[in-house]
């Protein structure tokens, strides 16, 4: 990463993945923007934050499902620091399920991991173009790459995430920004646990084993593009 400070904006950056990545980014010497729904779990992750010695984090408390909110927090973001060079599309919910999961739970969990994704991308995306330079990772899952038996609703919204990352990867990539779909399997998460993983937590992948693949990615040469990285768990190939 070029030796100037950077803006990066994370959503779901109140805990799991989206924080280790924030931490791990304040490390790296970024201006984070952290954004999730509750502004207490947010604040946790400031404290811990700058109890580091890391610059003080921006945070934004939203649903980006509400895409009047999301507009206007992009404005506020671009108010206060006028740019957006790094944007971590992350957050995300898991319900099990595929034809049996009620039509309610199927649509909230595609405007949570999909619709949401899109109109973050929408208010962000001009602003790299203008700025000719950006980086764009998407955190889908390995079901992005495989549809799970008893997993189909999810499955769906992660295909969908997916698709659309590589759709923006061939049209950004030759305008100066880059787009990464991050798809990793089984993560120690309290989403994990929640859905039922067969795996032990040391079993499972590392949320900072997300935030060390991006930082790889963030120090590869300008010239180089990564699609998509897929992260396995070992025991669960």
């Amino acid at each position: 990463m070029e030796n100037i400070i950077k803006t990066a904006l994370i959503t779901g950056a109140s805990k799991g993945i989206g924080k280790a990545i924030a931490t791990g980014l304040a490390e790296m010497g970024c201006q984070t923007i952290l954004i999730g729904r509750n502004v207490n779990d947010l604040k946790n992750v400031k404290k811990e934050i700058t109890a580091k010695g890391f610059d003080d984090p921006a945070l934004f408390e939203l649903d980006i499902t509400d895409s009047k909110k999301v507009k206007e927090t992009i404005a506020e973001v671009l108010k206060q620091f006028s740019r957006i060079d790094i944007l971590v599309n992350n957050a995300g919910i898991h319900f099990n399920g595929t034809l049996e999961l009620p039509e309610p739970d199927f649509k909230k969990m595609l405007d949570t991991n999909l619709t949401a994704q899109f109109v973050m991308l929408q208010e962000v995306v001009p602003v790299m173009k203008t700025q000719k330079s950006g980086y764009i990772f998407n955190v889908a899952s390995r079901s992005a790459k495989v549809g799970f038996a008893g997993s189909g609703a999810y499955c769906a919204s992660k295909f969908g995430l997916l698709g659309l990352s590589e759709s923006l990867y061939r049209e950004l990539t030759p305008q100066g920004i880059k787009v990464t779909a991050l798809c990793p399997a089984w993560v120690d998460t309290n989403m994990a646990q929640e859905a039922g993983t067969p795996l032990q937590p040391e079993e499972m992948i590392h949320p900072d084993d997300l935030f060390k693949t991006i930082r790889w990615l963030l120090e590869l040469s300008p010239g180089a593009c990564v699609k998509e990285v897929v992260i396995t768990n070992l025991k669960s190939l």
